[in-house]
């Protein structure tokens, strides 16, 4: 017998708020060969390792940035809310007097930062004290964790400032730092119309240039809101997210060289599924 940690009480008690949320899935892989040599080569320069996880989440701002509509909320029934700002809520892993925990944390306007800004922010983040966050429900009753998270959705559905404040525009759930081996992973709800789970990294043998080499290829799940992004929007920033992903997007600031943040870079031939728009 193991006390049931209040944190994840208090996570299902969120994740049953928004049960109902119609969620559609895809799934495709990414070639990351490029990215993950760029913060290879980097950690062996300069002893520094780079926050993979914060390379993701510049490439999603970017692609998020330019197709708002996956960020979408609704107000009442005949509006929905697109914020300017790409507010992205994750989880990070932090030590608590020898106990490992999972807090939310969430990278705000995450559009208007770079990718160095970005992953300074999640090592802070890391290394912060978990408590502040742990505690802040230690007022409430546990039987309370329930109706209270019920209720806060209810209310936060009619005020799209208030959900952004408190969840942001889009989720990133890294899942995938903690395995090896390739696997995606399918989020039972989001609190955002948008959630991108990173599952693991496998290699394959692929065709470049005509001669057979092998790619590194992670694994990723796109999950949108039916209710409010339908298919075709979503299948154009899954592409986008590709294209970044795969040109390592962000990365030539390690060099020092230019970087073109509004370039696109060359289309990828990786596998990609996405549901199709409604009729």
């Amino acid at each position: 017998m193991v006390p049931y940690p209040v944190y994840q009480r208090l996570a299902a008690a969120a994740s049953w708020s928004v049960r109902h949320k119609p969620m559609i899935h895809g799934l495709f892989e990414v070639d990351v060969t490029q990215a993950r040599a760029a913060l290879r080569q980097h950690k062996a320069k300069t002893g520094e390792p780079l926050s993979f996880t914060a390379f993701l989440a510049n490439c999603l701002a970017k692609a998020v940035d330019e197709h708002k509509a996956v960020q979408a909320f609704r107000q009442g029934g005949k509006r929905l809310v697109l914020f300017r700002d790409v507010d992205i809520s994750t989880r990070i892993e932090r030590d608590v007097a020898g106990q490992k925990y999972v807090v939310p944390h969430i990278i705000r306007a995450a559009n208007r930062k770079t990718f160095r800004a970005i992953h300074n922010e999640i090592r802070a983040a890391q290394a912060a004290d978990a408590r502040r966050v742990l505690t802040r429900f230690r007022l409430l009753p546990g039987a309370l964790y329930w109706p209270f998270f019920w209720a806060f959705a209810r209310l936060a559905g009619r005020l799209p400032r208030l959900w952004k404040m408190t969840v942001g525009t889009v989720g990133v759930t890294p899942v995938g730092m903690f395995a090896t081996g390739a696997g995606w992973g399918i989020p039972a709800t989001s609190p955002t119309a948008l959630m991108v789970t990173v599952g693991g990294i496998g290699e394959k043998r692929a065709s470049v240039d005509g001669r057979p080499t092998v790619r590194e290829y992670l694994s990723l799940t796109v999950s949108v809101d039916h209710d409010l992004v339908d298919g075709a929007p979503a299948a154009r920033f899954t592409r986008r997210l590709k294209e970044l992903i795969e040109s390592g997007y962000g990365l030539d600031e390690l060099t020092g060289g230019p970087e073109e943040r509004g370039a696109a870079p060359k289309p990828s031939q990786a596998a990609e599924a996405i549901h199709p728009a409604r009729p």
